[in-house]
């Protein structure tokens, strides 16, 4: 046995509920303030884990964040400001830095024409740009200058030269226009299958109540001679979606569908798809930037109605997957080049 063993031997037998019964409240306190398991080095812990409470003063309460602010200020305010151990006088010493001339060596000086020196002599700077420029000294100036004053056929530069790049000055982009199509009107021609409507465009136009679209969709089923009909950022959803299906079911006249920007999910657009099947004059239809992405179904379903429907020659939509993506601009190919061999016949 070695010398350490037989050392804790003799505290083996020790009672240590009997030592802790002697022991004073004071004493109790100190042994808990010494047992407390503290860490120091985790940075992880908050500080009163990491550090024993030293303070022996009573907590005065929670956290007023208004009156700590005013007292902090109140005690900025007090502080009297520390006086510059040299005050300040503005005083300038010193010299100011002259660059000195250097003289140009006579075998480094260029002798030109006196027109030529005299042109020089009462250039501008604007002109004098304009002249490195065109001497292909872009190091002397901005890109913006150099390309300014290469593509322009007059002196564009009015600062010089600097190679300093100046921000663009912005040109503020008027509002678009709105729709000024009287939707009333435009659904009386539709029923009365006017022969001089052959567009309808409704776009950007989102007040447009959903019966008075689904009467639209279902005046289409019988006219005969609108060919485009566009309904882009209408807030149109899937009851409309499903009317416009209902009407490329009849419709014999309709080439162009344009409903892209709308609330479509994919049923909405999986039942339009499933309509395009059974139109064989529909040459061009975009579904494309709707609300959310329809999915992975319903981008196969649009690669299969395209491989079905030589018909269709301009599809607006941007893929997401590569198979779907692949089928389409093959279909797409091949139904372009049907279309070229039958006008040549």
């Amino acid at each position: 046995m070695s010398s350490y063993q037989k050392e804790l031997e003799k505290y083996r037998d020790i009672d240590e509920d009997e030592i802790l019964k002697t022991l004073s409240p004071e004493e109790l306190e100190q042994l808990d303030y010494e047992l407390q398991e503290m860490d120091p080095e985790n940075m992880l812990l908050p500080a009163g884990l990491r550090q024993r409470d030293q303070t022996k003063k009573s907590p005065t309460g929670p956290l007023d964040r208004d009156a700590l602010l005013q007292y902090l200020e109140q005690q900025a305010l007090e502080v009297k400001e520390r006086d510059d151990l040299v005050p300040f006088t503005g005083e300038k010493k010193g010299k100011p830095y002259i660059q000195p001339k250097r003289e140009i060596p006579a075998q480094e000086q260029i002798t030109l024409e006196p027109e030529l020196e005299e042109a020089l002599a009462h250039a501008t700077d604007a002109e004098m740009c304009d002249i490195a420029a065109i001497l292909g000294m872009y190091t002397l100036m901005s890109n913006k200058q150099y390309y300014d004053a290469i593509c322009s056929g007059e002196i564009c530069n009015t600062e010089g030269i600097s190679s300093v790049v100046q921000p663009d000055k912005y040109k503020p982009v008027p509002d678009e226009p709105p729709n000024p199509t009287n939707i009333e009107e435009i659904l009386k021609s539709v029923r009365n299958n006017d022969k001089e409507l052959e567009e309808v465009n409704l776009n950007n136009i989102q007040d447009i109540p959903i019966p008075m679209l689904t009467e639209l969709c279902e005046a289409m089923k019988t006219n005969t001679y609108v060919r485009s009909l566009s309904l882009v950022a209408t807030r149109s959803g899937d009851p409309i979606a499903n009317a416009v299906a209902d009407m490329l079911r009849e419709n014999r006249s309709l080439q162009s569908l344009n409903i892209e920007s709308n609330f479509i999910s994919s049923t909405g657009l999986m039942a339009v798809l499933k309509a395009v099947r059974e139109n064989a004059t529909l040459t061009e239809l975009r579904v494309d930037n709707q609300r959310q992405w329809p999915g992975d179904a319903v981008e196969m379903e649009m690669a299969t109605v395209l491989e079905q429907c030589p018909s269709i020659v301009r599809f607006g939509y941007h893929f997401t997957q590569q198979g779907p993506r692949a089928r389409a601009a093959q279909a797409m190919t091949r139904n372009n080049e049907l279309r070229r061999q039958q006008k040549k016949r």
